[in-house]
């Protein structure tokens, strides 16, 4: 019940910031739409902590924020070993180790790396991660990507 209270929240704030109107018949169609959307999914078993992943600490955002500059930074030395006259390319294949105690976590940690240029996330398992890297200057930067990821999911 809790999830779905949480996914008819947002489902009307994402509702409410995309319409901009806030007269009254509209925001009861708002109400009306979310509910009945919320209805639907749960009828249809959708409701679940992978859908509604109200286990996660609101200092995502901050994550979310971190990550993005990490991806500007990356871009920017993939590009320049991409327009750099020899390219100096150390691919290699690392294993990473986990700290997150959830699938949410790892999975939250594996998409932040496949989404950072220059790393992929190749293979998953219950404690470590095999990714690729570009060069070996883009594997530093994944204990504390680990260590953020961590912070995001709750104990």
């Amino acid at each position: 019940m809790a999830k779905a209270i949480a996914l008819g929240a947002a489902l009307f704030v994402f509702w409410l910031v995309l319409s901009g109107h806030y007269t009254p018949f509209l925001l009861a169609m708002g109400l009306v739409s979310t509910g009945l959307a919320v209805y639907v999914a749960a009828r249809m078993g959708l409701i679940d902590a992978e859908t509604v992943p109200t286990q996660l600490k609101f200092s995502l955002l901050l994550y979310w924020l971190w990550l993005g500059w990490e991806i500007v930074k990356a871009n920017r030395d993939v590009a320049r070993i991409i327009l750099a006259r020899h390219m100096s390319l150390g691919q290699q294949f690392v294993l990473v180790p986990t700290s997150q105690t959830t699938e949410m976590g790892r999975v939250i940690f594996a998409n932040s790396i496949t989404l950072t240029p220059g790393t992929v996330t190749v293979e998953t398992a219950e404690n470590a991660l095999l990714v690729h890297a570009l060069t070996g200057a883009f594997v530093p930067s994944l204990p504390d990507m680990d260590r953020r990821a961590s912070i995001v999911e709750s104990r």
